[in-house]
């Protein structure tokens, strides 16, 4: 199995700030003195004065322009950073089939654009990690390089709930690989910078600085269905078309994927980037199987919550203190639900003696843990009564539950 290995993550130097100093021109007037010899000296006096005059003019005129200083005190850390990522962070675009209006044809159009980071460089092919809604729907994906050329990209696998990705391509004119560094040791206001392709390819490869703002655990709605996700937050500007690209560290090393931002009126610098630790085991199942293999149930389900009091205590019977949990709609046939018995109306309120609020906490437990083959009790409300049932999981190359 390929592994995309984590290297250290040095501690960060902090930022030093630069001095700003002012300069004050002089100029300096000279005196003039009458006596009673002034018919004989005035010539000499006034040559000698028109000399002085002028040099004074010319000294003014050179102490009065912009003076620029040697600069010092540059971040040189996060600078050469910049350099050992930039050319390994490339341009995805999303291309799918519209149907002209004028030719009623099918045509390729593009859909949108995003980011990518080559992450693995391998005899004849590369390989780039970016975000599943990227390149989602895609019926062609096109990568532009750091050079500015485009090559065909193959989708070697995605997975919708962690919204992740990878692509292959051809390894001519790949000639930066980035390197991961482990963002479990990232600290709250170490020195960041974003890297990605804001609005389009015109922008590609900008550059945005901010810091580490938090660490946080973030509900998000993914075509798979409702999940939650962790996240490093940065004040690091992140805009549409940034999605996929790499949120690096000062030694350069990615310790995120850049996958979203809140975009609301009033808000600034709420930027997201899923962690390096958890996009490794992602992309090195994708490498693998092309797929991620969950455990499942074979179950639509509804919040609870979400529920009328009416629907809760006439359709589902359930007593007046049961107001959260998972609801069955509906059974898939043979599935391992449908095996162990569970039927529609039933509510699910615990896994192996934990409690169970709503679908995302059950997709959450299942997925984090349980495996593939394991036997699991279920703590049920059936007509008004608590029983139990057990199930065993299997696997599905999906993220229903």
């Amino acid at each position: 199995m390929d592994v995309m290995p984590f290297e250290p993550t040095p501690t960060p130097e902090p930022k030093r700030r630069g001095r700003f100093v002012s300069w004050l021109a002089a100029s300096v007037a000279g005196a003039v003195i009458g006596s009673a010899a002034t018919w004989y000296v005035a010539p000499k006096w006034m040559h000698g004065e028109t000399n002085s005059q002028t040099e004074t003019a010319e000294t003014t005129a050179k102490s009065e322009a912009l003076p620029l200083q040697p600069t010092g005190n540059v971040n040189t850390n996060m600078i050469a950073a910049i350099n050992k990522v930039a050319d390994a962070v490339v341009g995805v675009v999303n291309i799918q089939k519209q149907v002209d209006f004028f030719s009623e044809q099918a045509q390729d159009t593009e859909a949108g654009t995003g980011s990518g980071v080559i992450f693995k460089k391998d005899g004849d092919a590369a390989y780039i990690v970016t975000n599943n809604h990227v390149i989602e729907g895609a019926n062609k994906v096109e990568v532009a390089l750091a050079n500015g050329k485009k090559v065909k990209a193959e989708i070697v696998g995605a997975d919708a709930l962690t919204d992740l990705a990878v692509l292959k391509i051809p390894a001519e004119g790949v000639t930066n690989v980035a390197s991961f560094g482990d963002s479990s040791k990232v600290k709250i206001g170490e020195p960041v910078a974003a890297i990605g392709n804001p609005l389009g390819l015109d922008l590609s490869r900008t550059v945005t600085e901010g810091i580490v703002s938090g660490k946080r655990t973030m509900p998000v709605s993914t075509s798979a269905g409702d999940w939650e996700i962790d996240v490093i937050q940065t004040d690091a500007a992140i805009n549409p078309g940034n999605s996929g690209g790499a949120l690096i560290n000062s030694a350069g090393q990615v310790i995120g994927i850049n996958s979203m931002k809140i975009a609301e009126t009033g808000v600034e610098g709420l930027g997201f980037a899923i962690p390096s630790e958890n996009v490794k085991p992602i992309v090195e199942q994708l490498m693998k199987d092309g797929k991620i293999k969950r455990p499942y149930l074979g179950v639509q389900l509804v919040d609870v919550a979400d529920l009328s009091d009416d629907v809760r205590t006439n359709e589902l019977k359930l007593p007046s203190n049961i107001t959260s949990g998972a609801a069955v709609t509906s059974v898939e046939p043979f599935s391992p639900a449908a095996e162990a018995g569970l039927k529609s109306k039933d509510v699910i309120v615990a896994i192996n003696g934990d409690k169970i609020d709503s679908v995302s906490a059950l997709r959450n437990y299942l997925y984090t843990k349980t495996s593939v083959g394991d036997r699991i009790k279920l703590t049920i409300y059936r007509d008004g009564f608590e029983t139990t049932v057990s199930v065993t999981l299997k696997a599905r190359e999906s993220s229903q539950s």
